[in-house]
């Protein structure tokens, strides 16, 4: 009989478990950094357990979100600059979780590469902890997929799950109003929506992501990763304080198409275009690309990440809500009858 050959492993066939478990060791001490009342058990189990009672909910209604961030992901592949890309993943996410009136509580992450670089993934999964610190939600969980034969050499792809919760009857938006103001809450630049668009443009202008930035400081690639901001904290105390009756996160769609998603039927909202001024990074990207006002609008954020639709006699309670997390809020418009949004003044 002819002798048996050695037996294939799963390592021969480009997976790597002992490279997994040395991740999930790695991240431990980032992921226990994110702890929070209500978390009930560490990385590594089948799933992960969550005490609503302990948290301090009474009588909760849960919200869940899912996001990724989109072909940012290509820039920071390109450039090896991974370590801000998870705050950008956490902050897709539990940005829009506290629109709904919920306080984000913890979240997973999956992870999918064609072979896993240890030194890679724990940057990126540093980072996606990060962001759940700054708003106060716990990592408790994830996935890591070595997947070879699906992804290209040094490939990566993220995608984000975020739970929350609410006291029933406290969902928003509600009660939005003729007359209610709009608060705009500055954006940190393109965040993570339109990028397919903008790395269009920066090919067409022939700039290299390690060339000077036309706009600031560092390299062209360096300044277009910058993270998403977080919302959150100061969104929450907004909501602890009942001072907000919507909150819309301006992402795909830009002000044009989100702003209406929080609006009843009846009602329109009128936007000063005049009431701040547009970040230099959509300067360049409009000049290079040729861009009107109308599509700038509907694409991306133009400075603004989040609108509070807020009653006038709570507009300054709203504002020093924000401002406990670091957000200026800026008057930027008003609730109307009608439909839709219009815009008064001019960005570019």
């Amino acid at each position: 009989m002819t002798e048996p050959k050695n037996g294939i492993t799963y390592a021969d066939a480009g997976v790597d478990i002992d490279a997994g478990n040395a991740l999930v060791e790695r991240i431990k001490p980032a992921a226990k950094r994110t702890a929070r009342p209500g978390v009930m058990s560490g990385l590594g189990g089948f799933g992960a357990l969550f005490d609503l009672k302990a948290a301090g909910f009474a009588d909760p209604v849960l919200v869940a979100a899912t996001d990724g961030v989109g072909t940012k992901l290509r820039i920071a592949i390109d450039t090896g600059n991974v370590d801000s890309i998870g705050i950008d993943l956490v902050a897709m996410c539990v940005n829009d979780l506290v629109c709904q009136g919920a306080e984000p509580l913890f979240f997973l992450d999956y992870f999918a590469t064609g072979k896993l670089e240890l030194d890679q993934a724990t940057r990126i999964i540093n980072g996606i902890a990060a962001g759940c610190e700054q708003s106060g939600c716990a990592l408790i969980g994830g996935e890591t997929a070595e997947m070879p034969g699906m992804y290209h050499a040094g490939d990566f792809d993220l995608a984000g799950f975020a739970v929350g919760a609410m006291e029933r009857g406290t969902e928003l938006p509600r009660d939005v109003a003729e007359g209610d103001v709009l608060l705009g809450l500055p954006s940190d630049g393109v965040h993570s929506n339109g990028y397919s668009l903008v790395r269009k443009i920066v090919e067409l202008s022939g700039l290299g992501w390690d060339e000077s930035c036309p706009w600031g400081e560092g390299t062209l690639g360096a300044a277009l990763l910058t993270p998403t901001r977080l919302y959150v904290k100061g969104a929450v105390a907004a909501l602890r304080d009942d001072c907000v009756s919507a909150l819309a996160h301006i992402t795909g769609g830009g002000l044009t198409e989100n702003l209406p998603r929080v609006l009843s039927e009846g009602m329109g909202a009128t936007i000063n275009l005049d009431a701040w001024d547009l970040p230099p990074v959509f300067n360049w990207l409009a000049a290079q690309g040729g861009m009107e006002q109308g599509e700038l609008l509907k694409t991306f954020n133009a400075g603004v990440g989040m609108i509070a639709v807020v009653p006038a006699d709570k507009v300054e309670a709203a504002k020093a809500a924000f401002a406990t997390d670091g957000h200026t809020a800026i008057e930027i418009g008003h609730i109307t009858k009608g439909s839709g949004v219009t815009y008064t003044g001019a960005l570019l």
